[in-house]
């Protein structure tokens, strides 16, 4: 009878263990799945405070530069992907190819002498800097938690729990290449 009962007290301990190992391990899986997701809504509101001052700085722009249309078009339908994303990949392209239009827009710019004094085109150029500064430290701050919720969930022995709960690699908010290269832009 003593064996028996030391047995099955073993046996309840490492149930036990086991147990609180599971939940501690569940309950940390899901911090980090809202760690991202809170990035994310960040990173969204730096995206979308970006698409917000967009249109004022092309209205802006317009005045000045009524025949470059080709690149206002440019902003305006980059800036509608964006606003439109809906996943990690599709706002990642859309971020690229706004920022791309917008260097572009940085280009033509230098041309209009009066455009580039203009106390309006100016505050919005700052302001659109400093919100571009914001998104560079939101995705930095969103790819961080994905990194280390994809490296828990990839990590034995969480790895058997992440796929018996379901908790899946998240997607990393990525550049194209495109945007590794350096824009030519000069004030004169």
């Amino acid at each position: 009878m003593k064996k028996t009962s030391i047995v099955l007290i073993v046996i309840i301990a490492l149930i036990v263990i086991i147990g609180i190992t599971c939940i501690g391990s569940y309950n940390s899986m899901v911090t980090k799945e809202e760690k991202i997701e809170s990035s994310l809504s960040n990173l969204d509101v730096m995206l979308q405070r970006r698409s917000d001052l967009i249109p004022n700085l092309v209205n802006t722009v317009k005045g000045y530069i009524s025949h470059e249309n080709e690149v206002i078009d440019k902003i305006t339908k980059a800036r509608e992907n964006l606003v439109n994303a809906n996943s990690i990949s599709e706002k990642s392209k859309a971020n690229n190819e706004l920022t791309d239009s917008l260097n572009a827009l940085m280009l033509v710019v230098e041309n209009y002498p009066d455009l580039k004094s203009s106390a309006n085109f100016t505050q919005l150029s700052d302001e659109l800097a400093g919100t571009e500064n914001r998104i560079a430290v939101a995705r930095k701050d969103y790819n961080d938690a994905v990194n280390e919720f994809n490296t828990m969930i990839k990590k034995f022995p969480k790895s058997i729990l992440a796929n018996i709960f379901g908790f899946d690699k998240k997607e990393y908010f990525e550049a194209d290449d495109t945007s590794k290269e350096v824009p030519n832009v000069k004030f004169e």
